[in-house]
């Protein structure tokens, strides 16, 4: 990395091979990676490290995610207080279908915040000697069509500039890296779902060591954890409703109702420690590259949270994108660059079809009638009975090769 000269305008600058826009796991992962092989990188992130650490996300972790962070020598912590699970369940009143991952796919999820792993890779970025510049405002893209872009930013008070090779946009669904894209080149697909996730974190034990996603009257209901001592929890809630119509006391009734007798009998309430409402929506954006600009996970990308594929989504991009890069400043190989969109692409829509057919099975849906509820009744029939529907299931849950 180099400093250049202020420009007339009095813009301090920097020279970098590489130029992240998101401090998110995404952009941290990415910018570890390239530093591992020696490249140039500098992070830019709009919000503070303190925001950044504050988002409550995702747990589960394919080993797509778990073999990068030990590749880094980051998995020390994801082992010691991460939780390798083998299965989950699939429930439906008092039935409990339980697929068994490990001896359907012979692989494990690693159970570790999302939280947690990106504290790891801020924690860890100094060793390494990425450059991660925090509360970056008015971040900007410029000549992503050319061989020099570059992305400008104010920080202090000050106007900044970086110049890089190329830019990598890891900055999430609002992020300005995808609104760089010309839209003569661009194309998205958006599937929105009437209805959001009520969630609640609290410090309590959960009710199964297994996740249990559970089909009830009353609407869709999840079991998850953080730790052994820390759980999750969501219900699924029209798009309108108040946060304030939800006390803690009636939604830990409620979750006891939907999750069924043997959940509730095993669940310890607590006050919570987070409580929040998200919309769930599917969102494809096409391409994930133009010119010296890529776009790696929510930037390109959002899956409703079933079937936990959000951030694993991003790290296979990441993986694809790190190789790419890597490839392209030590071996002067284009093809991974080239090949960059399809690739991430066709791994992308394979996830949303599995968190789209997951979701379908396991909400009720408004204006949904008898037909549709028998449709989802024979689909988790034929789940508990087969063998090959579960391997199905287990090696999308479980994450597919790269």
């Amino acid at each position: 990395m180099g400093i250049l000269p202020p420009t007339k305008s009095g813009r301090a600058c920097v020279k970098t091979q590489v130029a992240i826009v998101g401090a998110g796991p995404a952009g941290l992962l990415l910018g570890h990676l390239l530093r591992a092989e020696g490249l140039d990188v500098v992070v830019v992130e709009r919000s503070s490290a303190d925001y950044v650490l504050g988002r409550i996300r995702a747990g589960v972790l394919e080993t797509t995610l778990t073999d990068l962070l030990d590749r880094l020598g980051l998995g020390t912590r994801m082992h010691a207080e991460g939780l390798p699970h083998d299965g989950f369940n699939l429930a439906d009143g008092e039935r409990l279908i339980r697929i068994d991952v490990g001896a359907l796919t012979g692989r494990q999820v690693m159970v570790y915040g999302q939280t947690e792993v990106t504290r790891d890779l801020m924690h860890a970025a100094d060793a390494r000697g990425l450059e991660v510049i925090y509360e970056a405002s008015d971040v900007a893209l410029h000549d992503i069509e050319s061989d020099a872009p570059y992305l400008t930013y104010e920080k202090d008070g000050a106007q900044h500039r970086i110049d890089a090779r190329f830019i990598c946009g890891c900055d999430g669904y609002h992020g300005p890296s995808r609104k760089a894209m010309p839209a003569s080149v661009a194309q998205s697909f958006e599937k929105v779902y009437p209805f959001g996730w009520l969630g609640i974190l609290a410090d309590v034990p959960p009710c199964n060591h297994e996740l249990i996603y559970a089909n009830h009257a009353n609407g869709f209901a999840l079991a998850s954890m953080r730790s052994a001592t820390r759980s999750r929890y969501y219900i699924q809630v029209p798009l309108d409703e108040k946060l304030e119509a939800w006390p803690d006391d009636r939604l830990w009734d409620e979750l006891a109702v939907r999750l069924g007798p043997d959940a509730a009998a095993h669940m310890t309430r607590g006050p919570a420690l987070e409580k929040s409402i998200a919309p769930l929506r599917s969102f494809v954006f096409e391409p994930m590259r133009h010119g010296s600009l890529f776009l790696a996970g929510d930037s390109a990308h959002i899956v409703p949270p079933t079937g936990a594929k959000g951030l694993n989504l991003a790290a296979s991009d990441v993986a694809y994108l790190s190789d790419a890069l890597i490839r392209w400043f030590k071996s002067n190989d284009g093809a991974g660059i080239a090949g960059y969109s399809d690739k991430a692409l066709a791994r992308v829509w394979k996830s949303e079809r599995f968190s789209w057919q997951l979701t379908n099975l396991m909400h009720r849906f408004p204006g949904s009638d008898a037909f549709d509820r028998r449709m989802q009744l024979a689909d988790l029939d034929y789940i508990a009975s087969s063998v090959a529907a579960q391997t199905t299931i287990a090696e999308n849950y479980v994450g597919l090769p790269l």
